[in-house]
């Protein structure tokens, strides 16, 4: 057996193995077996250890997670991974955030609904109800499919998660297609992108088509990213990290370059995501490029038959869609998701709200009541013994962001007296409409026409309802203000 080292140090540690960093590591009790640079007694990981070169480590001031020596302070602020990096020329600050309003509810006055009264929370439920009479209902039984997800649907490999997403991944398509937008000459933007699945997706149903590009905005860093497999020679894929609040779309050098129509798509846009997308899309995009267009031209208001969606023909094909039925945006296809997340300020529907006595004190618990929805079915203490295992299944195969956070909002242990668990979901549901009928109004007063529908079984997603828009045959290029 080998002699163990003969030298001891104080404690009866021993002595790190010869040529290894001098560092005891208590966790592990031994000493760190790195190497440290010739002339060095600790490795870097552990040089601040370093008694004779006495140079002190402080907090790096742009991320105190990691140190640096004091010394080398300015050189390390120039290369930190944490420094402010350049804004890309896309990048206009709160471009698409709205006017906030004055009258706004400050976040320490918005108390919990569980503090209502009972009167107070019955005449809450009595305006949100008078708001919504009269408000189409969603379209139901519009469960669509695409041919481009057959296989992957058919394929046994998929667990029931991936099945599940894979069934509203054909089904948004299916409303695309139906609505003529998976053709040439267009830029597809998949808002709230992440790993970018949906464009793939949408890449494989129009992979014949001529001068097709994707925009993906996702704010956050994304691993396992599909989007890197789609570079092709005729398919431009490029991913924008930017809040969508701050991203203005006439920025960015291809649609600078192609004028080309954008069509806007998204898989569960959580929340104010949605508002700050069609703001970006309607106003910050399609104002512009009426502004940047405006020139004397008699065909340009001429109203004919031709699908404003460029299906077909070598104009069409060729890429340059200044003509005169083009439209900068050709179409919307939203998943809507997370209507507890909302914010007065960002909402697009303000106007709607205004017009049938409502303000932003009710949009603040309409918004959270809204969340009832989806986890009002959830068990309850004395309510346990009539929801069936059905339901349980129900509410435990939803997706993370269709779980609200806001607990107390979902249990209202203090209102279980005053409403059952199925009125809840109710109340839930008008919340959800309303609200999202604000945004249709929104599309319809800028000329689009704007439609709610179930595009999914609510045993596949809780959060099943579509948001879709076109612009109307008739309409011109600026918006009703």
């Amino acid at each position: 057996m080998a002699a163990e080292p003969a030298a001891a140090a104080a404690g009866g540690r021993g002595a790190p193995l010869p040529g290894r960093c001098g560092y005891f590591v208590e966790r592990k009790k031994r000493f760190c077996k790195m190497i440290p640079a010739e002339g060095k007694r600790f490795c870097g990981e552990h040089g601040q250890q370093e008694e004779e070169n006495d140079r002190k480590r402080i907090p790096c001031p742009l991320d105190p997670k990691h140190t640096v020596y004091e010394d080398q302070l300015q050189k390390h602020l120039k290369k930190c991974n944490s420094r402010a990096k350049p804004k890309p020329a896309y990048f206009v600050q709160d471009i698409n955030a709205g006017l906030t309003d004055a009258t706004e509810v400050p976040e320490e006055q918005q108390l919990p609904i569980s503090s209502l009264s009972k009167e107070e929370l019955e005449d809450l439920i009595r305006k949100l109800k008078k708001a919504s009479k009269g408000i189409k209902p969603i379209l139901k039984d519009q469960m669509l499919s695409h041919q481009a997800l057959q296989e992957a649907l058919n394929d046994p490999k998929n667990g029931e998660s991936a099945f599940k997403h894979l069934k509203q991944q054909a089904s948004i398509l299916g409303y695309m297609e139906k609505l003529h937008l998976l053709g040439p000459g267009r830029c597809f933007i998949e808002f709230g992108a992440g790993r970018g699945k949906l464009s793939h997706w949408v890449d494989i149903a129009v992979q014949d088509a001529e001068n097709v590009h994707f925009l993906l905005v996702e704010r956050a860093t994304t691993r396992f990213k599909v989007d890197g497999k789609h570079r092709k020679r005729d398919y431009i894929f490029e991913r924008l990290q930017v809040d969508i609040q701050h991203l203005c779309l006439n920025k960015i050098p291809i649609l600078e370059k192609e004028k080309l129509p954008v069509v806007g798509i998204g898989k569960h846009l959580c929340g104010v995501a949605t508002d700050l997308a069609l703001r970006c899309l309607i106003e910050s995009y399609a104002t512009q490029c009426n502004e940047i267009n405006e020139e004397p031209s008699p065909k340009r208001f001429r109203s004919d038959k031709t699908d404003i969606a460029f299906n077909s023909s070598a104009d069409k094909r060729s890429g340059k869609n200044v003509t005169e039925n083009w439209k900068p945006v050709a179409g919307i296809v939203i998943a809507l998701c997370c209507h507890h997340r909302c914010q007065w300020k960002h909402y697009v529907g303000q106007e709607f709200f205004r017009t049938v006595g409502l303000g932003p004190v009710e949009f603040n618990y309409f918004q959270r009541m809204s969340s009832w929805a989806t986890c009002g079915m959830r068990e309850t203490i004395t309510e346990a013994s009539t929801i069936d295992a059905k339901s349980k299944d129900h509410s435990s195969d939803t997706e993370d962001h269709e779980q609200a956070p806001n607990r107390i909002e979902c249990s209202l242990d203090s209102l279980q007296g005053l409403l059952t668990v199925e009125e809840r979901k109710q109340i839930g549901h008008l919340c959800k409409l309303l609200i999202d009928h604000g945004r249709i109004r929104y599309l319809q007063q800028r000329g689009y026409n704007a439609e709610l529908q179930y595009y999914t079984d609510s045993t596949v997603s809780l959060e099943n309802v579509l948001l879709t828009a076109k612009p109307s045959q008739c309409s011109v290029l600026q918006p009703t203000m």
